[in-house]
């Protein structure tokens, strides 16, 4: 209801949200340095005021060498002994502009203890930069029996703070404390850590004792017994807080009959989107990935032309200059709003299916966004992120779009065609920035840019090739031949109230077939990116003097042409009669081509037709090294590097230089890409995904017939639908309780036996190739949250495809 009511802007339930990042600092956006350094130049506060335990782990880390695993804050032994405090914080709304906020304090270790809660209320400085800026103000209201901060905005208008039980209400300014940072004397003694200074350093002076400021904090001593726990309650409202004599803001009844109400109705949302026949672990599971998804959003402000111009000509590089254009302050779901507080074009394109699950209207907005004009780039290509706005990412906002229009036909009855136009005519700008600037001989073969697997490669893939050579990548030239396919689909689909996308169609089923057979015209020249004999796909190394020679390196890399693949329906393919014959055409003008893909004028399973980069035959033959425990099959999901390499390398000389490939299957030995990702060995939730999608769509065609040995060499056949339905198990037992442990905690046993920490479920970046622990960013529920999607599909049976 509130969702409809917002959509319908009959009351502004979005306004208030979880917006706010987790981590500025280390950003491109407060990186004033000369040369870029982001993370020195800004570093973490209370790092550099005073030894905390994270200096244990920034120095502890340092030591250790990348073939040691990271040093974790659980290892320092900071959690023993049961020695800390558990807060849950919880918000609900009585209203879209009054919100009741409880903050649950406990004492989990054996000793009673206190605790300082300070409950902060801030304006972002809007003022120091902007001349003529209004400041805006707070102040104390309500007098001691009912401590209330008065917040006043001359945009905004008024808000009120009410602090049940606060000792008392601490006021300073939102301003920077140039005399510490800089030497400079401050123009006010009341300054950003004044708060800080009072409570930390009894620092009597750093707050103003008239209680006015931009920042305000209601203070709170708590004594906790052991094991015990104490409540505190706010609520935020822009209403003027009733006379002090009445306090009815905090009627203890009234006051849990709404946050009661409201977890009523969050549970019955998600008894909606969470199939019944999900067991309740995997019923938690979903529904802790959506919530992470749902609270992953976050305000990003980021104007290039503004923050270079306000550093001036004295910096050494000038980050993102191209992209001048680019200004925004939007709300976009984060990776990881403390790891990763800035959005990536690909993570958001699988952030939105996910997101489709629950919230289909944001999952929508969010694809559209980026392809806004603030956003892409005048000659269409997409930002890929904040460090560098000109990189490649994998172009599958496409599978995106398509996906989230198929999700919520399937889940209402009717598509938003609207959107699905919209974000057609877009994507046709982004394509053609694709087919002009990547493909760089002309072939259909694409080259060149990160593609979103970081270092799965044997070069840096957004660096210069050595020797000066090209990389014509089999992934890449798949992500394109799938953005083919997924704008054929969405014509097709438009064509039905509108005849003239049919003829659009025709183009990108034109392209695909030219990308087909650029791919693999026949696999035996050493220029191709299919190898006969080994029965799979390889990225091409071209050089100056006209050689070639595939990196016989098998990565996921040579999986992904199993994903460029689409499936007609018999009854879709006879409404388009033109389109059909126009296919058998094109099939007789070039038999070489055919032959080497599956045609849609090929009828299969239930008279459904399918386009794909490749054969059934060579399906077969991919699937036997995919589902290969001892190449890509982990017990939880598909490895991004074939396990063959563990003890035997691949190595490669190149001129003066060597190159060599192991399989990592946790975090990587190499700083490239920062070294804080790894493509060797791990698995990762996104090409996990396309695949089993894939799977699903080649069953549709291919039926219940056709089988493959799952897992290879173990004499046990299954088809494809089962194939998938596995593939899916295996990666949501990552977070299942498997013999009383969850393998994406590992080792560590506070995770997995702690009562209070066993069903806290972290969504990690990427995870263990060998047992499933997860690895990276903790908090990462942006890609990873599709698990969610693939507990609904898998308790529903099928994708629809």
């Amino acid at each position: 209801m509130r969702l409809e009511q917002d959509r319908q802007k009959q009351a502004p339930w979005k306004k208030w949200g979880p917006y706010l990042s987790e981590r500025q600092w280390g950003t491109v956006r407060e990186d004033y340095s000369a040369n870029g350094d982001a993370w020195n130049y800004f570093t973490h506060d209370e790092a550099r005021s005073r030894a905390y335990r994270c200096e244990d782990i920034v120095v502890t880390n340092k030591r250790r060498t990348r073939n040691e695993l990271e040093y974790e804050l659980i290892h320092t032994g900071v959690f023993d002994n049961d020695r800390y405090f558990d807060i849950f914080v919880e918000y609900a709304k009585a209203t879209a502009e009054d919100i009741l906020i409880r903050i649950t304090v406990h004492n989990r270790g054996l000793k009673d203890a206190s605790l300082h809660l300070l409950p902060t209320l801030w304006y972002r400085n809007t003022w120091s930069w902007v001349p003529g800026a209004v400041r805006p103000g707070m102040a104390s209201f309500g007098g001691p029996r009912r401590p209330t901060i008065h917040a006043k905005h001359p945009d905004f208008g008024d808000y009120y703070l009410v602090c049940e039980g606060a000792k008392q209400l601490l006021f300073t300014e939102n301003d920077t404390n140039n005399e510490r940072i800089c030497g400079v004397r401050n123009t006010s003694p009341y300054v950003k850590d004044g708060i800080h200074n009072y409570v930390v350093h009894q620092q009597a002076s750093a707050v103003n004792p008239t209680q006015l400021g931009t920042k305000a904090a209601a203070h709170y001593l708590l004594s906790l017994p052991a094991r015990g726990s104490i409540a505190v309650c706010l609520r935020l409202t822009n209403s003027e807080p009733l006379p002090s004599s009445n306090n009815s803001e905090f009627d203890s009844k009234a006051f849990d009959e709404i946050v009661q109400g409201r977890k009523h109705d969050a549970d019955t949302f998600y008894a909606t989107v969470i199939p019944q026949e999900t067991t309740p672990d995997q019923a938690t599971v979903m529904r802790q990935a959506l919530a992470g998804m749902l609270w992953t959003k976050q305000h990003y402000i980021y104007d290039v032309y503004n923050w270079n111009s306000a550093n001036g000509s004295s910096i050494e590089r000038r980050r993102n200059d191209g992209w001048a254009h680019l200004a925004t302050a939007d709300i976009i779901s984060m990776p990881d709003k403390w790891e990763y507080p800035w959005f990536a074009a690909w993570d958001l394109a699988f952030h939105t299916i996910a997101l489709s699950v629950v919230d289909p209207d944001f999952a929508k907005k969010q694809l559209e966004l980026i392809h806004k004009p603030w956003f892409m780039h005048p000659n269409g290509q997409i930002p890929a992120y904040e460090w560098n706005f000109s990189d490649v990412n994998p172009p599958v906002q496409g599978i995106a779009a398509w996906r989230i229009y198929c999700n919520e036909k399937a889940a209402t009855g009717k598509g938003d065609r609207q959107f699905l136009q919209r974000i057609f005519q877009k994507l046709m700008l982004n394509f053609t920035w694709w087919v002009n600037r990547k493909d760089a001989f002309g072939n259909n073969v694409f080259e060149g840019g990160f593609l979103g697997l970081d270092n799965i490669g044997v070069f840096d893939r957004s660096s210069a090739i050595p020797d000066g050579g090209v990389l014509e990548q089999a992934d890449g030239t798949a992500w394109m031949a799938l953005y083919c396919l997924s704008m054929l689909e969405m014509a097709l689909e438009l064509s039905k109230e509108e005849p003239e996308y049919e003829e659009i169609g025709y183009k990108f089923y034109e392209h695909f077939l030219q990308i087909a057979s650029a791919m693999d015209r026949m696999g035996i020249n050493k220029d191709e990116l299919y190898d006969e004999e080994d029965g799979f796909y390889y990225d091409v190394l071209r050089l100056p003097n006209g050689d070639a020679a595939r990196l016989k390196l098998r990565s996921l890399v040579g999986l992904l042409p199993i994903a460029a693949s689409m499936v007609v329906t018999d009854a879709e393919y006879n409404r388009l009669p033109q389109f059909g014959e126009r296919s058998r055409w094109l099939s007789r003008r070039y038999p070489e081509v055919s032959c080497n893909l599956t045609n849609i004028d090929k009828v299969g399973y239930l008279g459904n037709r399918m386009l794909s980069v490749i054969t059934p035959e060579k399906l077969r033959r991919l699937l036997a090294r995919m589902l290969d425990p001892n190449e890509f099959l982990s017990d939880y999901g598909i490895r991004s590097l074939s396990r063959c390499y563990r003890n035997a390398p691949y190595n490669l000389h190149l001129g003066s230089q060597n190159f060599s490939v192991t399989y990592e299957p946790a975090e990587s030995s190499t700083e490239m890409f920062g070294g804080n990702s790894n493509w060797r060995g791990p698995i990762w939730f996104p090409p996990n995904f396309v695949l089993i999608y894939a799977l699903y769509r080649w069953y549709s065609y291919l039926g219940p017939d056709f089988k493959v040995e799952c897992p290879t060499g173990s004499g046990k056949l299954m088809n494809l639908q089962e194939v998938s339905t596995e593939l899916s198990r295996r990666l949501i037992s990552i977070f299942t309780r498997q013999n009383g442990k969850r393998p994406v905690y590992g080792g560590i046993e506070k995770f997995q036996k702690d009562p209070y920490w066993q069903d806290l479920i972290l969504f990690y970046e990427y995870f263990h190739g060998e047992n499933g622990a997860g690895i990276g960013a903790s908090h990462q529920t942006g890609w990873t949250g599709l698990v969610a999607r693939l507990i609904q599909v898998t308790a529903h049976g099928m994708f629809e495809f």
